[in-house]
Parts: structure tokens; C-alpha cells; sequence
């Protein structure tokens, strides 16, 4: 007898990984159905990630380059300049808002079935939503990750004291003193922000620098570029305690064995992210986490327990929202049966501070220790005609290349529109582009993504204009 099932497709998770997955398996005719707690779709990206940080970090952008005269030189002059905060938080609300309805308007297009409330498995084929059952022949975990605790520090972000991610989207007053702990990704894109909107923001970083992972030439240039725009950040940093007194906190830290405090109206706690599994009952289901407590999956997102995938963030790899995406496109379209594979090691990373810092493919220090023989190009923004037109001559483009086949291996920029030019990059690689393929494709002038062609021309030869 052949099993019945509510739907083909359960999405548990409405963020960019689940909802991309959900409409794609519709539009496949797959009867589909995604499930979140939140009201709103969209996930952490969305509703208090990705986009309303970008929000902020564009209007405070504005706000830092008038306040400051920047655009004097081209002749524009303004004056009384203010900040009106809350003004700015609606804007970047009204964003979200529109953006989320948007996802709403999808599904309904696309026939996908949205059920509100948290999933729980009760079986290998089956999740309770809201006190309902309900059955599917593929179960798909999209349920991304939440900030990482930091041990002994109480995350309060309604008092806007100690506050994670979500809370520094949020606060009501820019904070005299932020002390931002972590010195990755979040903690510099939202220390940015509020430094732009005058906070004297210190950024403590556990590592020996900035940005792990990056390229160390984009780790180097970021460090003293953020530092130039006003950023305190310190590097082989210990925090050691927050303690909060009543509307302001104090930091201990330890620097090469001395202990020093620090003062802060807000302390930023921007650890990293961990999967969000917690009350699925993945034992329910025959499925166990990790150590760390991913979700162990195989290259085509099966999980340990039949019909059942994971993807995103609840697996190991990069945290990223479009990576997510990709892999629930990717495997919607497996289920519809149609062959798909997603390229994992060429996925693109970018920090949208300003200049933006971007990567894709292998950093130097990891093509040195695969032993690989490569070639290496920098092109430098300062020599970019669009660049000095627009007056945004911080950065580099760097290729590197193989020394025998000339494919692209990796690249990393830093520019004005790093984030842009990057997925230049990632199309050649995805391709299996050369070095000379890049070079040889006719680019736009006057444009940011011709360093991009002159950096592949010094692959083999030299640029044309350094």
C-alpha cells in the first residue's frame, strides 16, 4: 500500500534557506508547506540580520559623510546637520516590513501552504505544529542559527546594556561608549554603525586579528582602515567579566597578562552564531547533532534519518544567507528529480563596512598551506579611474591563480563595492574560469569591476594601469 502524506515537502523554517526552498519545490508542482514560529517570514536575515543591519549601516553612511562635510569637495555644503534616531530605526523597519510581505506574496503565488507555530518531530515522517500533526514524504530543517551565548554575560536586550545582534539593531539612544567583544563579521558591521552615529565604539577581538578567515592582505588593510575611521579595535584580547550596573556595564579584559577596565553604556556581544536546534526533538526522528550541534548531512543534505534533509546554518559551513539559499534551490530541485549540485567551496563572503571587504575561493595562507603553486595579482582601487571619480581610492582587488593551469583559485577585494564585484569572481570560478578569460573579457569603463580585469592581467603579465 503506498503512504499518504499531508504534503510532498515540509519546510520547518522561514528564513532565506527554507522560504527559497519551499517556493522552489511549488513552482516544481510539489505540494509544499513551511513552517516558522516567527509572525513575520524571512528568519534572522531578514527580520534582524542582514537586512536591517545593511539599513543601518547605509543611513548612517549618509548621516557620518554630511555631519562631516565629506561632500564639500563636491560642492555640496550642509548645514545644521542632526541625527533624528528614531526616524531612522522606522526606516529601516518599513524596510523589513516590505520585504517579509513580500515573501508572504510568494507563497501565496506560489500555493505554499504557511503553518505558524514551532515544529516538533514526533516521528520519522512527522512534526507537531501547534498541537497539530502532520505528515511528509521529505522533511527539510531550515531553522538557522541564534547568536552564541558568552559565558557568564546575560544578553538583556530590552534593557540595551548587554545586547547581542538583535539588540543592537534596536537601541533607543546611541550609546556614549560601545564596547563591541568580537571582531568578526557582526561586530564590525554594527560597530560601525553606531560609531558613524557617534558612539566611541572599542572592539576586543580574542584572535590575533580581525576578520578570521579572511585573506590576511584584507584582514591587514580592514584593521587599518576602521581603525583611520575612528574604530578602537585590539587584537589577542581576554574578555574576562561584564559587569552591569545598572544603565551602563564594565568590561574586564586581559592583554598580555595586564587586566584593564573599560567603561560602556552598551557592550556588544557578537561571538559568532550556533544552529538553532534546540526543541526540534531531532531523537524523535532518529537524528543526532554534533558535537558543536550541527546537523550532520551528505552532499546532498540527507540527513541520518530517511526523507529527512537539513540546510543552512543548522550544518556545518559557512553562516551565510545566500549559501542557505543555494542549498534549499539546489535540493528542492533534487526532490522534484531533477540532478543539482551546489559548489560549497565557492561560496562568497563579504563584510559590508565601508570600504566592503569581500572573498571567494582559497586566501593565500590556505593556497600555501595546500602546498599549490600559484600566482598572485594585486590591483590597487587608487587606480581605478570610477574609483578616483568617486573618490573611493581605499582597497585592492587581489586574483590568485594556478601557476600551471591559470584557473582562478580565489579572490579577495576591499572597495567601495567589493560585495558587487565579488560575484564577478565566483561566476569564473563556478566555471572554471582562467585568469586569462578574466582578463580578456571586455569590462564597462568607467567602472569599480575593471580593477577586476587589470588585477587578472597581472597574472601573466602586467596591468595597464599600475
Amino acid at each position: 500500500m503506498t503512504a499518504t502524506f499531508d504534503f510532498d515537502v515540509l519546510v520547518i523554517g522561514g528564513g532565506p534557506g527554507g522560504y527559497a526552498c519551499a517556493i522552489r519545490a511549488a513552482q516544481l508542482g510539489l505540494a509544499t508547506a513551511c513552517v516558522d514560529a516567527r509572525d513575520t517570514l524571512g528568519g534572522t536575515c531578514l527580520n534582524v540580520g542582514c537586512i536591517p543591519s545593511k539599513a543601518l549601516l547605509t543611513a548612517s553612511r549618509h548621516y557620518h559623510a554630511m555631519a562631516r562635510g565629506d561632500w564639500s569637495s563636491y560642492g555640496i555644503a550642509a548645514e545644521n546637520v542632526s541625527l533624528d534616531l528614531s526616524r531612522m530605526m522606522a526606516a529601516k523597519d518599513e524596510t523589513v516590513h516590505g520585504l517579509t510581505r513580500g515573501i508572504d506574496f510568494l507563497f501565496g503565488k506560489h500555493k505554499v501552504q504557511r503553518l505558524h507555530g514551532r515544529a516538533t518531530f514526533s516521528g520519522p515522517d512527522r512534526v507537531s505544529i501547534a498541537g497539530r500533526e502532520f505528515t511528509a514524504r521529505s522533511i527539510v530543517i531550515a531553522t538557522g542559527s541564534d547568536p552564541s551565548p558568552f559565558p557568564s554575560v546575560e544578553v538583556d536586550n530590552a534593557g540595551g546594556v548587554v545586547v547581542d545582534s538583535t539588540g543592537a539593531l534596536a537601541l533607543k539612544g546611541v550609546p556614549g561608549k560601545m564596547v563591541v567583544i568580537g571582531g568578526g563579521v557582526i561586530g564590525l558591521e554594527l560597530g560601525s554603525v553606531w560609531s558613524r552615529l557617534g558612539s566611541q565604539v572599542v572592539v576586543l577581538e580574542y584572535l590575533d586579528d580581525i576578520l578570521p578567515g579572511m585573506d590576511r592582505d584584507v584582514r591587514t588593510q580592514m584593521r587599518q582602515l576602521l581603525r583611520r575611521q575612528g574604530l578602537d579595535i585590539r587584537a589577542s584580547v581576554q574578555v574576562r567579566a561584564v559587569e552591569r550596573n545598572g544603565a551602563s556595564a564594565t568590561v574586564t579584559l586581559e592583554t598580555g597578562g595586564a587586566l584593564e577596565t573599560i567603561p560602556a553604556d552598551t557592550v556588544l556581544v557578537a561571538t559568532g552564531r550556533r544552529p538553532n536546534t534546540t526543541g526540534l526533538r531531532l531523537g524523535a526522528a532518529g537524528i543526532e547533532t554534533d558535537e558543536r550541534g550541527f546537523i550532520p548531512v551528505d552532499h546532498a543534505a540527507k540527513t541520518a534519518a530517511s526523507g529527512i534533509y537539513a540546510i543552512g546554518d543548522v550544518t556545518k559551513g559557512p553562516m551565510l544567507a545566500h549559501r542557505a539559499e543555494d542549498e534549499g534551490i539546489a535540493l528542492a530541485e533534487r526532490l522534484a528529480g531533477i540532478p543539482r549540485a551546489v559548489s560549497h567551496s565557492i561560496v562568497p563572503a563579504v563584510v559590508y563596512t565601508d570600504p566592503e571587504a569581500a572573498g571567494v575561493g582559497l586566501t593565500e595562507e590556505a593556497a600555501k598551506a595546500a602546498r599549490r603553486p600559484f600566482r598572485v595579482s594585486t590591483f590597487p582601487m587608487a587606480a581605478n579611474g570610477r574609483a578616483k571619480a568617486n573618490r573611493e581610492t581605499d582597497g585592492f582587488v587581489k586574483i590568485i591563480a594556478d601557476e600551471k593551469t591559470d584557473v582562478i583559485l580565489g579572490a579577495h577585494i576591499v572597495a567601495s563595492l567589493a560585495g558587487t564585484m565579488i560575484a564577478q569572481i565566483a561566476q569564473a570560478m563556478e566555471f572554471g574560469a582562467t585568469a586569462e578569460d578574466v582578463a580578456y573579457t571586455c569590462h564597462a569603463h568607467p567602472t569599480h569591476s575593471e580593477a577586476i580585469k587589470e588585477a587578472a592581467m597581472g597574472i601573466r603579465g602586467r596591468p595597464i594601469h599600475a
